[in-house]
């Protein structure tokens, strides 16, 4: 019996099971299995991913700032061996020169993850030697300043980008992202004023949001997933040049597109210069389109989205949400086009989901909601849901709506 009670269980677990264990646990635990055992003691200092954030240190009112950064440079101090992931992610910490001996102790440790997020204040400086970590393949900065030197050649291993309000010079970030040759996530967020060429042939996943002036996807040929959101203020200058077709500038070039999301201001982008000729790509993997604050009281929008779903043959599900001027709207000049000018031989094969928010009811929306189901073939379910401004036109727009042709003996019409 007193054999059995002897055995250590803990210290007998293969070396790969107490990595994994101590890899699930947070930083601050696992520094405490130290006390398990003999086998157990300083055996966090071998971990490969340290994850840093406010519960790594006991909250309190004074001295939260130093105790974290004293417990950060006591566990880098004593790691040994390479790190391959890095996460600070600290609402009470701010820019402090420790930031950039933690860089330097990073870019000699081969980290291939890196991801800073520090509490709202004054930005910090990001260190030269971020751009010495060769073997980078993912990296997150929010809220600092990023300045590469004339010798950096890019990340050439970097596979993921997010920047969150980070201070770079235009063209700085185009060079970043055209010298990552393996890039196939970029994420840029409040950025404001950027002219935006965006070169890189491996993409796949595109998150941009902010007050661009203008986006050129240059080199993108492998985009399956696009997300936009575009701000704008009164000093804003207008989107793009009116000579260009923005449309095809965004679009054009980005043929294995299977989900497109576009917020604010984004159809509005789109329709600067947008022309009825045929487009150079069909969108035959596009499954999935969601719009934002559609005007329909402008034709140029409502072209772009027509131009957008009649190019996407194999489009399953479509969102749509409006923001028209109802007064405006509703005088409607340009009614005559759906019967006159609409390709109303145009056919969704495979639609079966449509789902419409903030609509107002005025003859441009409902028209677009007829051809949808005029041309909808195999739909399932249409739902619309009326702005909640919109009280004394709900029953009108109901009775309207069931008086539309459906294509599909299948197809629900939901008014929420």
């Amino acid at each position: 019996m007193g054999d059995i009670l002897e055995v250590d269980h803990l210290s007998d677990l293969p070396q790969s099971i107490i990595e994994c264990i101590l890899t699930r646990l947070p930083i601050r635990d696992a520094i405490r299995t130290s006390i398990l055992s003999r086998r157990w003691r300083y055996k966090w200092t071998t971990l490969t991913q340290l994850v840093f954030d406010d519960d790594c240190v006991a909250m309190s009112n004074d001295g939260m700032y130093e105790d974290l950064i004293y417990f950060i440079t006591h566990v880098l101090f004593l790691h040994e061996g390479p790190i391959h992931k890095f996460h600070l992610s600290a609402t009470y910490l701010q820019n402090t020169p420790d930031l950039d001996q933690w860089m330097l102790f990073l870019s000699r440790k081969g980290v291939r993850e890196l991801i800073i997020e520090l509490g709202d204040g004054e930005w910090f400086r990001v260190h030269s030697c971020l751009f010495n970590c060769t073997k980078l393949t993912l990296l997150e900065l929010y809220r600092c300043e990023l300045d590469p030197p004339p010798t950096f050649r890019g990340f050439l291993c970097l596979k993921s980008l997010k920047l969150h309000q980070v201070l770079i010079a235009p063209e700085d970030i185009e060079s970043l992202i055209s010298n990552c040759p393996l890039l196939e996530s970029l994420a840029l967020s409040y950025f404001d004023s950027l002219v935006l060429n965006i070169f890189a042939p491996n993409l796949k996943y595109l998150y941009l949001e902010g007050e661009f002036r203008d986006i050129y996807l240059q080199n993108t040929p492998l985009l399956v997933a696009i997300s936009v959101a575009l701000y704008m203020n009164d000093d804003t200058e207008p989107f793009g040049d009116i000579s260009d077709c923005n449309f095809e500038k965004f679009l054009g070039g980005v043929p294995y597109l299977e989900k497109l999301t576009g917020h604010i201001y984004f159809t509005k982008y789109l329709s600067i210069g947008n022309s009825a000729r045929a487009l150079p790509v069909s969108y035959i993997y596009l499954r999935s389109i969601e719009l934002h604050q559609v005007s329909f009281e402008d034709m140029n929008e409502i072209l772009v989205v027509l131009r957008l779903i009649t190019s996407s043959p194999n489009l399953e599900e479509l969102q749509i949400s409006g923001s028209s001027n109802s007064v405006a709207a509703s005088e409607a000049p340009d009614l005559d086009f759906w019967e006159n000018e609409c390709p109303w031989n145009c056919t969704f094969g495979n639609l079966k989901v449509v789902k419409m928010t903030d609509m107002s009811g005025v003859p441009h929306e409902m028209e677009f909601i007829k051809y949808l189901l005029r041309n909808s073939l195999v739909l399932e379910t249409m739902s619309i849901r009326p702005c909640v401004y919109v009280t004394d036109r709900r029953l009108n727009m109901l009775i309207e709506l069931l008086k539309f042709r459906r294509a599909s003996s299948e197809a629900e019409i939901l008014f929420i």
